[in-house]
């Protein structure tokens, strides 16, 4: 057996001399690995290899979950013309939705293999940033025979290698199923705190996926009516791991209890109320799950797009027609989007080029291309497809650049809201910063297409948004609390200058004022009637859409009011943060987060409120247009103690008529869907001017 190191030389086991020119053929076994290098926080990886010749990837093995020492037994052939360029086997471990992390690597040699026969390999596994750390090894065997063949054969089977391995890359991104979770309500839960109760929150892992509830405080019976979905993948095992924790503020969360969920011993298409005992504890956790078929998701090439066959186009207009209005919910509509090239991209490499792959994101659903190596104007010519749950999603679009040995280099980002995309236009989008908030160096070309039941859209809107399970920390910063501090100010100050309106019409600071209000206020008193209230912000929406010329002065406003962190202030941050200053502070940490996010809300509410009249979302302000015709009508015909009479008897009912009913607020679940300020900001398309360096584009597009 040959012992192979990172950085070491091979054992030569044969002592004739292998020429270094011809055509030879490589059969690989990845058979398993040994005390592989723990990546997670559970104490476990999630590793997969990839194999790079010449600088470019050649096979890549399929993901083992929760294993350190995994077991593989995948085959691969390769066909190579030189011995002198050594094999780059590389570990990382599998991160859903984060780049994933660096587990070790070692060179395979091949001038150093004895032919025609198969040879045992072990490669230990290195950091080259930590020669000494452990990594753990792998189990390989290798074959090496020359091939006398000519190069028509060789190409033919270079070709069916680079098509083998576009399959398996997207074949191990789509999802073959959805599991549909409410998470209800636990029961019976042991105290972790000393005055007898707890704070649970749940923990759910289904392969690579996890999702985090919200925190009950001080109960042994919480009621959290929660409900998401996770996918079920090829590779992806079918066991639903729940943990049950405490929520400690300023130490380690306590451990309450686990159990475990066999998806397949479920039937499909059914919901299941299930009441699940904790493991080696007392209580239980109430769940409903429904497993459903895969929704419309796929990867291909320019040629095979689905919306450009016409017959294919026809099946999709007629599914999401109006007749189909009220037939599966959840089913809103489809994006497409091809993903063509990208152009003046950063250099993130010393040689002065990038390997940039991109990386597509809608909600959850998460699809990424292939890399293109040592090149800044890469050409990706990808269609992805997307089922849209919710038509106020924002379609995601990164671009890495992808490294040997560490996690993925950021190169640039952009945010496009699904109902602000013009169908088939084929368009160059100035690439972001990580925040969304300033240029930063490259283009992407793309073409989307949405297709979407409006009534379905209509109706998403006025139930809960889903929520991204992967989402970064929240830090304190100082920069970040005193923006939300201004936002709640500006928002805060509005309806003080509206009290100091009112009150100067009182003092009769100005007659002319005073008599018109007075003589305004007679005559709506003496003639008041309740529908007047909801006409009254149907007039001034319609006013607005008419009249109102705020919309863009607004966002000449909010350029000047958002004052954007910047290089040196997160400089200074970083300074602060290893000076010590967070670490004597992290008792009080979460209460900073909480009023620094408290902020943002109550900001996020007036700005939410004021977009809505702006027509900042025409499809919602129409939406809401719709809603206030409907209760000037029903407040005009209808008496007012019916309406609350029908109101009153819903609620009390609606607990008997469904007892694992996740209930909502129509009114905030819609306000949840109007962008604020900030995100306004974020989707706001910058305007694309090639000759431009970033810093001259930043000050143009702020200016």
């Amino acid at each position: 057996m040959l012992d192979m190191g990172a950085s070491c030389s091979l054992g030569v086991a044969s002592k004739r001399t292998v020429p270094h020119s011809g055509m030879y053929k490589l059969e690989l076994e990845l058979k398993r690995g040994h005390n592989l290098a723990v990546r997670d926080r559970g104490g476990s990886s999630d590793p997969y290899v990839k194999f790079k010749l010449g600088g470019k990837e050649v096979f890549r093995s399929k993901i083992i979950h929760k294993n350190l020492n995994p077991v593989w037994d995948e085959k691969m052939t390769l066909i190579v013309d030189s011995l002198s360029e050594p094999l780059y086997v590389k570990v990382f471990d599998y991160d859903f939705g984060l780049q994933d992390d660096f587990m070790g690597s070692a060179f395979l040699y091949l001038e150093s293999l004895e032919q025609q026969r198969t040879i045992p390999v072990t490669l230990v596994l290195k950091d080259p940033q930590c020669p000494d750390e452990d990594l753990g090894m792998l189990e390989l065997a290798v074959t090496l025979t020359p091939k006398d063949s000519p190069l028509e054969e060789r190409q033919d089977s270079t070709q069916q290698q680079s098509v083998r391995l576009s399959d398996l890359h997207r074949k191990s991104q789509l999802w073959r199923g959805i599991v549909s979770i409410a998470l209800i309500e636990g029961r019976n839960l042991t105290p972790m705190d000393p005055n007898g109760l707890s704070d649970p929150y749940v923990k759910f892992r289904l392969g690579p996926q996890k999702y985090k509830s919200k925190t009950v405080p001080k109960t042994l019976s919480p009621q959290w009516r929660e409900q998401f979905d996770l996918h079920l993948y090829e590779e992806t095992g079918e066991v639903l791991e729940i943990t049950v924790w405490d929520k400690d503020t300023g130490r380690r969360d306590d451990f309450i209890g686990r159990c475990h969920l066999d998806l397949s011993t479920l039937a499909k298409e059914h919901t299941h109320h299930l009441e699940l005992p904790l493991e080696d504890w007392r209580g239980f956790v109430v769940l409903l799950v429904t497993l459903t078929a895969s929704a419309a998701v796929s990867i291909a090439d320019l040629s095979v797009t689905p919306l450009d066959d016409p017959q294919e186009r026809r099946e999709i207009l007629k599914q999401y027609g109006m007749r189909k209005s009220f037939s599966n919910m959840r089913d809103v509509g489809i994006v497409q989007v091809k993903v063509l090239r990208a152009e003046g991209l950063m250099a993130a490499d010393v040689t002065g080029k990038s390997d940039p792959f991109c990386v597509l994101e809608l909600n959850n659903d998460r699809l990424q291309t292939h890399t293109v190596y040592k090149n800044l104007n890469p050409e990706w010519n990808k269609v992805f497809t997307f089922n849209v749950k919710d038509i106020h999603s924002v379609l995601e679009v990164t671009v890495f650049d992808e490294d040997r040995d560490r996690s993925a280099d950021f190169l640039g980002k952009i945010a496009i809201p699904l109902l602000k995309i013009r169908n088939a236009e084929q368009k160059a989008y100035l690439l972001k910063n990580k925040e969304l908030t300033g240029p930063t160096k490259g283009f992407i070309f793309l073409e989307i297409e949405v297709i979407y039941n409006t009534v379905k859209a209509a109706m998403r809107t006025i139930v809960p948004a889903e929520q991204k399970y992967i989402e970064e920390e929240p830090k304190v910063s100082k920069q970040l609390l005193q923006q939300n501090f201004n936002r709640a100010k500006r928002c805060i100050m509005v309806l003080i200058s509206f009290g100091t309106f009112i009150n100067s019409c009182f003092e009769w600071e100005s007659a002319q004022r005073s008599i018109i209000s007075f003589v305004l206020f007679v005559v709506v008193v003496w003639n008041f009637e309740l529908y007047m209230l909801p006409l009254a912000l149907l007039l001034l929406l319609v006013w607005n859409y008419f009249f109102c010329s705020s919309r863009e002065a607004a966002e000449v406003s909010m350029d000047a009011t958002f004052e954007w962190e910047d290089e040196d202030e997160e400089k200074e941050d970083k300074d602060s943060e290893h000076k010590g200053f967070m670490d004597k502070l992290y008792a009080i940490q979460d209460v900073f987060i909480s009023v620094q996010n408290g902020l943002d809300e109550v900001a996020s509410f007036g700005e939410r409120v004021k977009n809505t009249f702006n027509w900042t979302v025409p499809f919602l302000s129409w939406l809401a247009i719709t809603a206030l015709c409907l209760a000037t009508f029903l407040l005009y015909l209808i008496p007012l103690r019916y309406l609350v009479l029908a109101w009153g008897v819903n609620k009390f009912t609606k607990k008997l008529r469904d007892p694992y009913m996740i209930d909502n607020n129509e009114l905030l679940d819609f306000l949840s869907r109007v962008p604020s300020d900030v995100q306004v900001m974020q989707y706001r398309e910058l305007k694309a001017d090639p000759g431009q360096s970033p810093n001259k584009r930043r000050r143009t597009n702020l200016s």
